[in-house]
């Protein structure tokens, strides 16, 4: 059976596409529809001229499911009419899955009419909308259980796109020629082409339509940010074509950056291209002054829809859209561009960043482009998910690396991916390199060839502190670097980079081995590494060197090598012997990063004065040095797995250390008592020195540490009271040692955030009380319940009368004369009124001026807060009201009423404490 069309031959707008069946394919439910709506619709466009192919059930039950894909995807646009009983037909349920198919695969353009129904119910499927697809799914649900699923998800999508709302009678003849209109312009070219198989690409676009669809009262900025060859363009133009038919006037500038480069009247041609586009009418810019004056004047007020491609210069958006005031309210910009700080400085409203596609997404892409079909050929299956790995979700290199793959054999195929480890493909890094030479900056680049080839997954300050070293002003210049998507931060605040970033940055340096034979700047490929120090070719344009070796390797070098390598910056050695003179290195090194360092102790004639960071792990030091030098650098140390390391450095030596690591050192017995000058130390960890005893007293007047860390130190049983004096600690660590007893000026700190020692674990403010309660066990002797609190000018004291006699602890109450807490704890109110009575008459240096109880709670008059505080209670029942109270009393310097719940257990104690230090209350 032949398709049904509306005209006997093709349009001028098919005709010139010669692949193309028809101009426009019509979905929708005759019995609703057909008489007045869509026959009027189908007539208007074609007298237009458009070929268009009318779907009626009736007409074709008898066409194959295939024809009928066949229709769509020789249309250029699915006019989608949804009805009240649209739901009812299975038939236009089935066809508007296979159109959003259609438009998923090959940016079908679909535009929803809701006639006489409400957008809402179609997306949702509420109402009899949605009662009558849930009907027309049971009917074949023993066929296919997944349909309603599918349905469902292909009528959200629909609605979700912008199109036409028929809604009120009478304003249908107007409302259609609207709609053929806009058809018209999509089919004249105001559709932007995208990709043929635009994989993941509506969920991203229809992101940004959803901000937008919000910012309707103003002039609305929108960013699109990310690496070279992550779809912004194409996202741009998705967004374009869905919103575009909205707006009087809208211009899409594309390739801005390339214009701009290329093209000698640069701004002024672009000025002229946004006045033409907008105003439908051609327009001469003579300057780019005179073109600002005429977008400011003729584009005020008009609501306009604008979209900058690949911008690289402030001066462009500023030459192009430099005012927001310059264009209407409901007016949208958006800008791609691979540069995050010129939306920064614009304040743009919303910055989309390109995400790389999911292995799914990416697999079904490069599929299509390799196998023409959503999934790999079965025989491919391995080859295919290892070049999609290889591309890390990156489109452009999907799409090119499947293109040249396919028809290909599979030698071909590996051949490939041998190829790709060492020669990357050069049309993705063609457009990966764009955003490396528009660094204008040599400092910038510099850090960036450092990072690629020695800096990935380390901490972005540990970095940051280096690269300053080698004067590279790192702080700006990471930041610029991850701005332009080519370096990312990652969890754990650890530098990361794509996979085919990484590789661009590499070849440039091997790219300029190749121009100038000797001027290498960085060798990490293993082979060119052994090569340069086995053969001694180094040479001083070498400035970083990354060598790997196998923990049993037996290579063996001379220091010599490195003798003409005066640049060396930055030095990283996993496992390497090196023999002969130390003092061969370049004494401009400021990164050491050498695992397994072969000697018992770091040689004099070893420059290091200009180190920044020295990470010696798994060394084999028996001593840090026998002859000192002063490291005026030096900020990091790390030393940890040393085996056989018996003590540290003279620290007075090393007078700018912050981070001192020295875990698993199991022989480490002797810290030396300089440790005690290091003003600039943040970071203290000896985790698991088992051999290490108890620190030197100097070790805690180290003000300016934030984190100590002793856990597993097994030898060490006590932290000093003077731990106060580390008024920047913020974290303190030690598990597993033999501390029992939690010094009680700790929890005087007022830095202390996190704390976990002698059992008592997590943040602390939950943890103190529990602190505190431990220092009251009512199994203590009565007066070791009695806590020393240093320097405080009261004490608390907690009494559980169970066995107790409140009595017998008269004399040791006249001797306290700082205590102003009692907590009385009783089982019955007989013992209760004995024990208070007993408290009053003991303690008669206090001017209490009223004491009330009633029933199982006290209440403490309006008198100052120095007085005593006595709770008394056996029922489990948390007292916030004291605490609020307190608090407010302590806010005012006023006198509170305070009523006690029964069985005040005083885990608030700690809070009030810390507050009594400061209000001279407790």
């Amino acid at each position: 059976m032949e398709f049904m069309s509306s005209s006997s031959s093709s349009s001028s707008f098919s005709k010139s596409n010669p692949g193309r069946m028809y101009d426009v394919f019509i979905n929708f439910r005759g019995e609703d529809t057909r008489r007045n709506f869509v026959c009027h619709l189908h007539s208007v466009l074609s007298n237009a001229g458009v070929n268009t192919f009318l779907d009626d059930e009736n007409l074709v039950k008898g066409m194959e499911l295939i024809q009928l894909m066949r229709a769509i995807e020789g249309s250029q646009i699915s006019l989608v009419v949804f009805s009240k009983n649209y739901t009812q037909s299975t038939w236009c349920l089935t066809e508007l899955e296979n159109i959003i198919k259609c438009h998923r695969l090959h940016g079908h353009v679909v535009v929803p009419i809701f006639y006489h129904v409400s957008p809402s119910d179609v997306r949702r499927q509420e109402g009899d909308f949605g009662k009558a697809l849930n009907a027309s799914a049971e009917k074949i649900y023993s066929e296919d259980k997944y349909v309603l699923s599918r349905w469902g998800s292909a009528l959200t999508t629909a609605a979700n796109f912008c199109g036409w709302d028929v809604m009120k009678p009478g304003n249908e003849a107007k409302l259609v020629k609207e709609i053929v209109d806009d058809v018209l312009k999509k089919l004249n070219g105001e559709v932007l082409s995208i990709p043929e198989f635009p994989v993941g690409l509506e969920p991203r676009g229809q992101e940004v339509i959803g901000f937008i669809k919000n910012q309707s009262t103003k002039v609305c900025m929108i960013g699109i940010w990310g690496m070279g060859g992550s779809g912004k363009t194409t996202i741009a133009k998705f967004i374009y074509n869905q919103i575009h038919s909205r707006f009087p006037g809208k211009s899409f500038i594309e390739n801005i950056r390339k214009v701009c480069e290329t093209d000698g009247r640069g701004h002024a041609h672009l000025q002229e291209q946004l006045l033409t586009d907008v105003l439908k009418t051609k327009v001469k810019i003579h300057s780019v002054g005179m073109g600002t004056s005429m977008i400011e004047k003729r584009l005020s007020g008009k609501e306009v829809l604008i979209v900058l491609d690949d911008v690289n210069e402030f001066d462009q958006l500023k030459d192009l859209c430099g005012n927001r005031k310059w264009i209407g309210l409901g007016s949208v910009i958006i800008i791609t561009t691979r540069d995050r700080g010129l939306l920064n400085i614009l304040n743009v409203d919303y910055v989309y960043k390109m995400e790389e596609m999911n292995e799914n997404e990416a697999l079904e892409l490069f599929s299509w482009h390799a196998f023409r079909k959503a999934e790999p050929r079965e025989e491919f299956n391995e080859l295919a998910r290892n070049v999609v790995a290889y591309c890390g979700g990156l489109p452009l290199a999907l799409e090119v690396l499947g293109s040249y793959l396919i028809e290909r054999t599979e030698k071909e195929w590996k051949n490939l991916l041998s190829k790709l480890e060492i020669i990357p493909n050069n049309q993705v890094q063609k457009k990966l390199r764009i955003s490396f030479d528009g660094l204008h900056d040599q400092m910038e680049k510099d850090i960036f060839l450092d990072v690629c080839c020695f800096f990935i997954g380390k901490d972005k300050a540990y970095v940051t502190e280096i690269l300053n070293g080698c004067g590279l002003h790192a702080d700006i210049g990471i930041t610029v670097l991850i701005e332009r998507s080519l370096i990312i931060v990652e969890k754990n605040n650890k530098l990361g980079m794509h996979q085919l970033v990484r590789d661009m940055g590499r070849e440039i340096i091997r790219e300029s081995l190749t121009k100038e034979p000797g001027k290498r700047s960085r060798l990490w490929f293993h082979k060119d590494v052994i090569d340069v120090l086995t053969k001694n070719t180094g040479t001083e344009a070498v400035e970083g060197l990354a060598l790997k070796l196998h923990l049993t390797s037996r290579d063996c070098f001379k220091a010599d090598a490195f003798e003409e390598m005066k640049r060396l910056r930055l030095l990283k050695l996993d496992h390497a012997q090196v023999t002969g003179d130390y003092g061969n290195f370049s004494k401009q090194l400021r990164w050491i990063n050498w695992q397994g360092f072969p000697l018992k102790y770091i040689p004099k004639t070893f420059y290091l004065e200009g180190v920044i960071a020295i990470d010696l792990k798994h060394s084999n030091l028996r001593l840090f040095w026998k002859e000192s030098q002063v490291l005026g650098q030096l900020k990091m140390l790390n030393l940890s797995h040393s085996k056989y390391l018996t003590e540290t450095p003279d620290f007075s030596k090393l007078p700018k250390l912050e981070n001192l690591i020295l875990k698993d050192c199991p022989r480490l017995c002797k810290v030396h008592k300089s440790i005690g000058d290091l003003h600039n130390l943040l970071l203290i960890n000896w985790t698991d020195c088992t051999s290490l005893g108890n620190l030197p007293r100097r070790a805690y007047e180290l003000k300016s540490v934030k984190t100590l860390i002793l856990s597993g130190c097994l030898k060490i049983d006590k932290l000093e009271e003077n731990i106060m004096q580390m008024e920047s600690l913020t974290t303190l660590i030690a598990e597993n040692t033999a501390v029992k007893k939690v010094p009680f000026s700790v929890v005087r700190s007022k830095s202390i955030g996190y704390i976990s020692v002698g059992g008592f674990k997590g943040l602390a403010h939950d943890v103190f009380p529990s602190i505190i309660l431990s220092w009251m066990s009512p199994t203590m002797n009565p007066l070791s319940r009695i806590p020393p609190f240093l320097g405080i000018s009261s004490s608390i004291v907690r009494m559980d009368m169970q066995n107790s006699n409140l009595g017998d602890l008269a004399p040791m109450f006249s001797s306290l004369s700082n205590l102003r807490s009692v907590l009385v704890q009783c089982d019955t109110e007989s013992q209760l009124s004995k024990q208070l009575r007993t408290i009053l008459d003991d303690l008669h240096c206090v001017n209490f001026t009223e004491l009330k109880i009633t029933s199982y709670t006290s209440q403490i008059s309006k008198q100052s807060l120095e007085s005593y505080l006595i709770g008394i209670g056996s029922f489990e029942e948390v007292i916030n009201t004291l605490c609020k109270s307190i608090s407010e009393g302590l806010a005012t310097s006023e006198g509170c009423d305070v009523f006690l719940p029964g069985d005040n257990y005083p885990y608030w104690l700690a809070r009030t404490d810390i507050q009594a230090r400061h209000s001279n209350f407790l």
